[in-house]
This record gives structure tokens, C-alpha cells and sequence, in this order.
């Protein structure tokens, strides 16, 4: 499994370039606070809704500590997407949050 920094995430943005991040968070954990730009997909809903996402697209998986988004990845790797996760996730996110 790929995975990448919420350090290196914050920098990719903070130099205006675009990243496909998708947050697999509850709503509620989603509402009090998310990374500007997110698509929202919570765990759950992940297999029913996996063909709103491109194959040829690269995505970065997010949640709140770095687990959810582990399985998410697992998940998605293994039905042929390009995904990383976040390490740390949210807990360890330093940058702009909505």
C-alpha cells in the first residue's frame, strides 16, 4: 500500500497544485472540519459508490487517524484504482481546514 504524509499532502496544496483527495469520514466528522477540495465518500458507502471514481485518476485516501483510510485503500487497490493513503490522516493535518 502507497502511502504519503499529511505534511507532503499540505505542501502538494499550499503549492496550488490539485490533488484527488477523498475523505472516508462519517458526515459529522467531515462537517467539523475537512481539508478544502475533498470528495466525500463515507467507509460505508465505499463499494456502492466506487463507480463515481476514475481509474485513471490518481486519489489519496483520507479519514481521521490513518485506519479507515487504510482499509479504503486496501479496497480500492484491489479493484485496480490508483490510491494512497494518508498517514495519520486528519489528526496528524497541520494545513487549512473548512
Amino acid at each position: 500500500m502507497k502511502e504519503i504524509s499529511a505534511k507532503e499532502v499540505q505542501t502538494v496544496l499550499e503549492q496550488g497544485r490539485s490533488l484527488n483527495l477523498i475523505d472516508v469520514r462519517e458526515v459529522d466528522e467531515v462537517e467539523a472540519g475537512h481539508i478544502p477540495g475533498i470528495f466525500h465518500i463515507p467507509l460505508g458507502l465505499l463499494e456502492f459508490r466506487m463507480n463515481e471514481l476514475n481509474k485513471n485518476e490518481t486519489y489519496i485516501i483520507v479519514c481521521r487517524s490513518g485506519a479507515r483510510s487504510g482499509r479504503a485503500t486496501h479496497f480500492l487497490e484491489s479493484r485496480g484504482f490508483d490510491v494512497t493513503n494518508m498517514v495519520g490522516g486528519m489528526l496528524a493535518w497541520e494545513g487549512e481546514v473548512q
